[in-house]
């Protein structure tokens, strides 16, 4: 399987990537004909444009922590940043389960808590 963004259908892009692929997730531009709309409204094709928003977001993560360009020199500096780039969101990522889990924890207490003792976070 294959997805894209909108603005790549075409009946030719169509064609050659069914050709190859089992399912091509194409989404069309426009109002949709009765048939296209069946197609698009598919289970699988929904699973796939969902995964790709995915996959985009992931991408403006590592955009906006300056993970976008890489210094390195040749395939093995490329494949060194890729690497530390996966870790370095892997760990944000983490650090914001944390972080929620540790703001539960606060408002969990506060509730059963005396209201004029201050809450400590876990450091």
């Amino acid at each position: 399987m294959c997805g894209f963004d909108k603005g790549f259908h075409s009946k030719d892009n169509q064609n050659a990537l069914r050709a190859q692929l089992d399912l091509v997730v194409l989404p069309r531009k426009g109002k949709l004909s009765q048939v296209a709309r069946q197609e698009e409204q598919a289970a699988e094709f929904v699973k796939v444009r969902r995964a790709l928003s995915a996959v985009e977001s992931t991408i403006n993560g590592l955009e906006v922590h300056r993970l976008d360009v890489c210094p390195g020199h040749g395939i093995e500096g490329f494949k060194r940043y890729v690497a530390l780039a996966v870790l370095t969101r892997n760990i944000h990522r983490i650090g914001a389960i944390v972080w929620s889990q540790d703001m539960e924890r606060a408002q969990q207490k506060s509730r059963y808590a005396d209201p004029n003792k201050p809450v400590k976070l876990a450091a």
